[in-house]
């Protein structure tokens, strides 16, 4: 457990709360392991978000530009989708017609994933 939610032990995505009270497991959506429902009692569970765990292009944009140059990329928090890591890097490619947005394409900076994906503006 991590704070006041509940992690699969399996695969490490976040469990949802037992919507029934009857339910005797939560099962996960990615690996189907299966959490005993017993194991929420008496938890309150509390988010709490700032501006930037939101991520936004737009932000993104002001507020990264400033930042150290790797080859070309730009540093930045986005958090990877494969492996959560807190660090990648982007660029931006006009990858569709002049009158949409450009799309920004992600760099995993964990030497173990590298996973890229793109976002597009």
């Amino acid at each position: 457990m991590l704070g006041t939610l509940l992690f699969c032990p399996e695969c490490g995505t976040l469990l949802s709360l037992p919507v029934e009270d009857n339910l005797k497991y939560v099962e996960c959506e990615q690996c189907q392991y299966r959490e005993p429902a017993s194991s929420y009692e008496n938890i309150e569970v509390t988010t709490v978000s700032t501006l930037e765990s939101i991520p936004s292009p737009l932000r993104l944009k002001r507020t990264t530009r400033t930042r150290a140059h790797i080859g070309g990329d730009l540093d930045t928090k986005a958090q990877c989708p494969k492996c959560g890591h807190r660090e990648s890097t982007y660029k931006e490619k006009q990858m569709r017609s002049a009158d949409e947005g450009a799309t920004l394409i992600y760099s995993c900076l964990n030497p173990e994933c590298k996973h890229t994906w793109r976002q597009n503006g």
